[in-house]
């Protein structure tokens, strides 16, 4: 008998959680979709693979199903997403008031130590760290320095590749980046480390997207190890510039601008272990936001001879007007660089590296008639507006020449490759001058083949199937 009530009494919690779990609470209406199923959500059918620039198919079909704005669970999180420009517009205005910044949790735990929430801090200090990120990175350092910098670094790069058969490229400018950012972040120096830091942080990356299971044997577990790893070293680092000021005084860079900057009564803003989360933070964003439009601007050069072609006979034109032209790259050249720019954009246009921007939602969103509630994440599906047609015609088409006519306050809403609002990246004229220098150095000094690979995926990350791999050769005149 008790067995029998015991069952029945079983089946109604489990009808009664899946009935909460299907139709949460709301002080409105919420978007519509699905649910999915309890913790799992509809994660899996996020991570099926797609092989086109096309918007993921768990974005597209669900926007056709139920229109701009829908609901749905990812790992047992509510989430809306928004492929509504007005919305996404208004959201990104709003940072800090209607939303703050949000991560899936195998990336947020990854950022998280005993007691303090990284991405939580990070969002209360995101006007320091800003700040200091701008100085070392923004447009008037690199107009004052960063420039010939950079073009050094890509010379350096294209020699080592053109002694290689061929290169990934991928991985290959992930290393350029990162080693590069990070002799700007904290002094690193990839000749003279013992460990290689961008190997660490690569297979950190690998498990961004999987689930937060820390168990011996999983990719999660690993990822946590090489997190670890990665952040002993920049521990060490930042403690051996406590310990020594006086020696590294003079060293000017990110690190040092971040433990000796104060606030209010002379205390310290940034504690050792923030500046060491903030530092792998920036990493990860200088490992993967440049390298991967540029390995697929390669690739779609490749594919685009007469693209290719234009963009060859701007650079050109640049070394013809220079007295020497040996010359390095000034800040006028790469200003007057109009063609890259569109190639630039249209590459960034197609190829969001992530499906969309989380938020958390601090307040209950009232939006066309829909109620997007407090404590829910939303996802920005930028891509989607990237290739919507009525602002792009023939979205998937790669044609740098569309930016010429396209207007300006149309971009604004539905052109946002690195943010908006607040959130802006700080480092959005830092990428777009690193690509454009590397494409003048490639165009004018180097020829390229592919070889190899650069199928595109997307799971939902963008990435290539077997990477793109290229022989790179110095032109001979």
């Amino acid at each position: 008998m008790w067995a029998v009530v015991a069952g029945a009494v079983a089946v109604i919690t489990i009808i009664y959680s899946l009935r909460q779990w299907r139709n949460p609470e709301c002080n409105g209406v919420l978007p519509p979709g699905s649910m999915g199923l309890p913790f799992i959500g509809e994660s899996l059918e996020l991570l099926v693979r797609s092989y086109s620039l096309d918007l993921h198919p768990f974005i597209k079909k669900r926007v056709q199903r139920y229109g701009a704005i829908f609901r749905t669970s990812l790992i047992g999180r509510p989430v809306v997403v928004s492929t509504d420009p007005e919305l996404n517009h208004l959201i990104a205005r709003q940072e800090g008031r209607l939303v703050e910044m949000w991560y899936l949790d195998s990336f947020s735990k990854l950022l998280k130590m005993e007691g303090e929430n990284k991405i939580s801090m990070l969002g209360l200090i995101h006007k320091h760290t800003r700040s200091i990120a701008l100085n070392h990175f923004g447009a008037d350092r690199i107009k004052k320095s960063l420039l010939p910098q950079i073009e050094h670094c890509v010379n350096k790069t294209l020699r080592e590749w053109s002694r290689q058969p061929s290169v990934e490229v991928k991985r290959a400018a992930s290393v350029m980046t990162f080693d590069f950012s990070a002799k700007y972040l904290f002094g690193y120096d990839a000749e003279k480390s013992p460990v290689n830091m961008s190997e660490k942080l690569s297979n950190t990356l690998k498990s961004l997207m999987s689930f937060p299971l820390n168990i011996p044997g999983t990719a999660y577990h690993k990822c946590l190890k090489d997190r670890e790893e990665f952040l002993n070293m920049l521990r060490n680092i930042t403690e051996e510039r406590l310990a020594s000021p006086e020696k590294h005084r003079s060293t000017g860079d990110f690190l040092d601008q971040a433990i000796n900057i104060e606030g209010d009564n002379d205390q310290k803003v940034f504690s050792s272990e923030l500046i060491i989360n903030i530092l792998f933070a920036l990493s990860f964003v200088s490992f993967d936001s440049i390298s991967t439009p540029l390995s697929l601007t390669i690739k779609l050069l490749a594919d685009h001879p007469s693209v290719l072609q234009e963009l060859t006979a701007e650079h050109e034109e640049i070394l013809k007007k220079r007295e020497n032209p040996n010359a390095i790259l000034t800040w006028d050249e790469y200003k007057s660089m109009t063609f890259t720019l569109y190639v630039i954009n249209e590459t960034l246009r197609l190829g969001f590296v992530a499906p969309g921007l989380l938020r958390k939602v601090l307040k209950d969103i009232e939006y066309k008639g829909y109620t997007i509630p407090v404590g829910w994440t939303v996802i920005l599906a930028n891509p989607a507006l990237h290739l919507h047609p009525n602002t792009y015609n023939d979205p998937l088409t790669f044609n740098p020449w569309r930016w010429k006519d396209i207007d300006r306050d149309v971009v604004s809403k539905n052109f946002m490759p690195f943010g908006g609002g607040v959130r802006q990246c700080a480092g959005a004229d830092y990428s777009k001058a690193f690509m454009a220098t590397f494409l003048h150095v490639m165009v004018t000094k180097y020829r390229w083949k592919k070889v190899k690979g650069g199928n595109i995926v997307r799971n939902p990350i963008l990435g290539f199937v077997d990477g793109i791999h290229v022989n790179v050769s110095e032109k001979r005149d």
